[in-house]
């Protein structure tokens, strides 16, 4: 599947991440202990293609206000500012990109995240 090779790759790209299924989905994780982005194919037949990540305080409910055809509040996770993104619809990768950069940055420990400036 084409997102999710795209997705692998910018994922993978980051300092010490690694992938293994969690919940029998695709997820990444910073040292193999915190996740930062959990792949979803029709999460409980609802329809999208997306990943899930922790946003920074604020962006979740920016962005769903905002562009709700694109992101939206996850569940189990979206009460914590986790954010939904979709990738059934046209996606920018250097958008997308920059959210799972953003995504890693919020668990990553300080010497890990001050490596993507």
């Amino acid at each position: 599947m084409e997102q999710l090779d795209a997705l692998r790759k910018l994922c993978l790209a980051l300092p010490e991440a690694t992938e293994r299924l969690s919940h029998g989905t695709p997820t990444w994780f910073v040292r193999g202990k915190k996740s930062f982005v959990m792949f979803h194919d029709d999460h409980h037949g609802d329809g999208r293609l997306a990943f899930w990540c922790p946003a920074p305080p604020g962006a979740q409910e920016e962005l769903v206000r905002t562009e709700p055809e694109r992101f939206f509040r996850p569940a189990y996770v979206g009460h914590r500012g986790w954010l939904g993104v979709r990738l059934d619809v046209d996606v920018d990768w250097g958008e997308i990109d920059r959210i799972v950069r953003e995504a890693y940055r919020q668990v990553a420990p300080k010497t890990l995240a001050a490596r993507l400036d």
